[in-house]
């Protein structure tokens, strides 16, 4: 069963500008491992790409809640849409 989402357009034009802005950063660490510039400012960039894909991730899991699971919960099929939730809240917290 194919399963669909509730994204705006605006929401998915805000989370594609996020993600270009990540794929920058990461351009940006290649360039700067290229450059053998100094292990602290390469590790400072890396965690700022790691926080960004954060961002985007609680972002797509707040909407996710809000529409997905409340919608599932609303039909009487919540159980199985909060234990899905559930495992990717655990994956994510990895």
């Amino acid at each position: 069963m194919e399963k669909h989402t509730h994204r705006s357009e605006s929401n998915k034009h805000e989370l594609n500008n996020r993600l270009r802005k990540i794929e920058g950063q990461v351009r940006g660490l290649q360039k700067m491992i290229e450059e053998d510039r100094y292990c602290i400012d390469v590790l400072v960039q890396i965690s700022a790409v790691s926080a960004g894909l954060k961002k985007v991730g609680f972002q797509l899991m707040e909407n996710h809640t809000h529409h997905c699971v409340s919608d599932a919960v609303q039909s009487g099929n919540g159980k199985e849409s909060i234990e899905e939730l559930m495992r990717v809240i655990k994956q994510f917290s990895k």
